[in-house]
Parts: structure tokens; sequence; C-alpha cells
């Protein structure tokens, strides 16, 4: 899963990025608007953490930016001005939730999951296709009641293609998403092809149904 900090307190910012990578989360940070602008434009994140109150402009108006745009990343806003009147309007503008400071870490992991629990499985913890099931609370995948065992990226990659069922994604969208700004520096996409061929390899040896499609000159599809 995919996740975005918005948070100009350098130090909340560093241990909210630390706590969710240790959750397997893909964690992006930054402290400002600008910056802030520029990653929403660029990617797509299954979460964002939002700040209202940032150094060159309002949390809020990334919010709208967002939703004005159809981008539906889901929200969870932390801001240290808790009243009822700044949730209602955080909400009216399509947050998912608010969390008001300070937070216990493990309350933030906890609403995030929700929110990605309601977003991509109708608030269940399971997600399933034909034979398939993840589970993402545990983050454990299995097939026909048998585990099977993926690396961190592997995972990552099963679960996009699943939050695009039917979809056509390309190999440049899918490393984007799992590796972020570091897919800039990469020469090539064959290691989009190697970690989608071990995955495709591990799903057959649990008898998985034939999911994944590859699209010849566009990209990869996840259908039943």
């Amino acid at each position: 899963m995919k996740l975005l900090v918005v948070e100009d307190e350098t130090s909340l910012l560093q241990s909210i990025l630390e706590y969710f990578t240790q959750e397997d989360f893909l964690c992006e940070g930054v402290g400002t608007f600008a910056t802030a602008i520029e990653k929403i434009e660029t990617f797509n994140y299954d979460c964002i953490i939002l700040d209202i109150n940032l150094p060159d402009g309002s949390g809020l108006k990334l919010l709208q930016y967002l939703r004005q745009n159809k981008k539906d990343d889901g929200v969870v806003i932390i801001s240290a001005r808790g009243s009822l009147e700044d949730r209602i309007t955080g909400l009216n503008l399509g947050a998912d939730d608010y969390l008001a400071k300070p937070f216990h870490l493990s309350e933030l992991n906890a609403r995030v999951k929700a929110l990605i629990r309601r977003k991509y499985a109708q608030g269940a913890s399971m997600l399933e296709l034909g034979n398939l099931q993840l589970d993402l609370l545990a983050r454990t995948v299995t097939c026909n009641k048998q585990p099977v065992v993926l690396t961190k990226n592997e995972y990552d990659l099963l679960v996009y293609l699943l939050n695009n069922k039917n979809r056509v994604v390309s190999k440049q969208a899918i490393a984007e998403h799992i590796y972020g700004d570091q897919a800039d520096n990469m020469p090539s996409f064959d290691f989009v092809y190697s970690q989608m061929k071990n995955l495709k390899r591990k799903l057959k040896e649990k008898g998985c149904d034939e999911l994944i499609q590859t699209v010849y000159g566009l990209g990869y599809k996840l259908s039943l």
C-alpha cells in the first residue's frame, strides 16, 4: 500500500514514516504545500495523511484540489485544530477521517487501515477474486486455502493489480506506484517484468486461476 504523509513538523513526519514503513507501507513524506501538489499531480496513493497547517498553504486547499480533479486517494486529516467546526469542514471537503493532535500512532494506523478496507473491500479485511484471497490486515495471500509466500514488492504489485481490476496498467504506472520517485532513476522497467513473472509463477504453483494477463505493448490486466 502506498502512503503520502504531508506534515511540516519534521520530527512527527519522521515518526509517522518510520512507523508505517515498519507496517510494510511504501511511504513518502513532504513538508510543504508546493511539494505535496507535485506529488499528488504525479502519483496516486492508497491514503494521504494530511496536516491542515502548512507553511506555504492550507491542507484544505490540497484536499479541494484532489476532489475537484476526481482523484480518489483516501485522506486522513491530522491537525491540532480539533474543533467540531474544523472537523465538519474537513469531512465536507472530502476527507475520509479526521484525527486531532496529539494522537497515538497506533490509532492513526488503525484509521488508515480501516479507510483502506472501506475503499477496496467494502469494509472487510479480505479481497477475493476467483480462488485468490488477500487478507489486508495480515498481509497474507492464499489460493485454494494454500498460503502463497510473496516478497513485499510482489504483494504490493498484486494489491495494485486487484485495486485496478479489469483495467490495463502500464509498466511505468506499476513502477511509479511501487517505487515512487526511485522509478525515475531506473534505466528500464525490466524489473517490473521480472517481478510480474515471479508473481504469476508463484500463483500458478498454488493452482490459482490465471488472473493476470499480459496486454502486449500496453501493460498488464487482472481479471477473472
